[in-house]
C-alpha cells in the first residue's frame, strides 16, 4: 500500500510536470492561436492534442507507471480491507505527491503541505487502530 502511494505520488508531480511542459509546446506551435472553426475541426483538434499529449515522454511514462500502480492497488484491493488500504495509499500518495512537486522545483507551501499530511496520518491512525 505505502509503494502504490509513493508511485502514485511521484507519477502525479511528475504527470503535472509533464503537462505544463506539454502546454508550453501547445503554445509554441504555429497553429496555437488559430481557433477552430466548426464542431468537425474542434473535435478533430482535441484529439490531435490528446494524442500528441499521450505521444509526449514527459507525460505518458510517468502515465503508464501510475496505471500500473493502479493495476496493483486494485490487486491490494482482493487481499486487504478496503477500509485500511484506502486511507493508507491516499494518505502517502498526498504526502509523496507534496514532496515530490517540491522536489521538481513546484512551489508549494510547505508549512501547509506539512499541516495537512499531520492530518491525514492522524486520520488514518484513528483508522487504524
Amino acid at each position: 500500500m505505502l509503494a502504490v502511494g509513493l508511485i502514485w505520488g511521484a507519477t502525479n508531480a511528475a504527470m503535472r510536470r509533464g503537462a505544463l511542459l506539454w502546454e508550453q509546446y501547445l503554445k509554441s506551435s504555429p497553429a496555437a492561436g488559430v481557433p477552430p472553426c466548426n464542431f468537425k475541426q474542434r473535435i478533430l483538434k482535441s484529439l490531435s492534442d490528446w494524442l500528441t499529449l499521450l505521444l509526449f515522454w514527459q507525460y505518458s511514462i510517468p502515465f503508464l507507471i501510475n496505471l500500473s500502480a493502479s493495476a496493483t492497488f486494485f490487486s491490494i484491493l482482493s487481499q486487504a480491507p478496503i477500509s485500511l488500504a484506502v486511507p493508507v495509499t491516499n494518505a502517502t500518495t498526498f504526502a509523496a505527491t507534496a514532496v515530490f512537486g517540491i522536489v521538481l522545483g513546484e512551489r508549494t507551501r510547505i508549512g501547509l503541505a506539512l499541516l495537512g499530511t499531520g492530518f491525514i496520518v492522524l486520520g488514518v491512525w484513528l483508522c487504524i487502530t
